[in-house]
């Protein structure tokens, strides 16, 4: 799995790094034919936002979130990615029956 994180108005420093691929390892549980994840840290005023797209084989999955501390967005973010992998992959596995 590849993972690039850029920040707009914000420095990823190590800890956002290694919080995003502890939480990101929750995903890989689920479904592990994750292939890109790019996700976009930023930063307006109070709001701290996170988006990410997930790129699957057949699909994207896209997410996101905004709070006033960024790592809970981006617990929230991942939570939401991570629900609508589940919806993927319960499709899949409905589709193929």
């Amino acid at each position: 799995m590849q993972l690039h994180i850029s920040g707009h108005h914000l420095d990823i420093t190590s800890s956002i790094k290694q919080h995003t691929n502890e939480k990101l390892s929750k995903i890989k549980h689920h479904f592990d034919n994750v292939m890109n994840v790019n996700m976009i840290l930023e930063v307006q005023k109070d709001v701290q936002k996170a988006e990410a797209t997930i790129h699957l084989s057949g699909t994207d999955i896209f997410a996101k979130a905004q709070s006033t501390d960024m790592y809970v967005s981006i617990d929230q973010l991942i939570n939401k990615l991570d629900s609508q992998i589940i919806k993927h992959k319960e499709k899949l596995h409905n589709h193929r029956g």
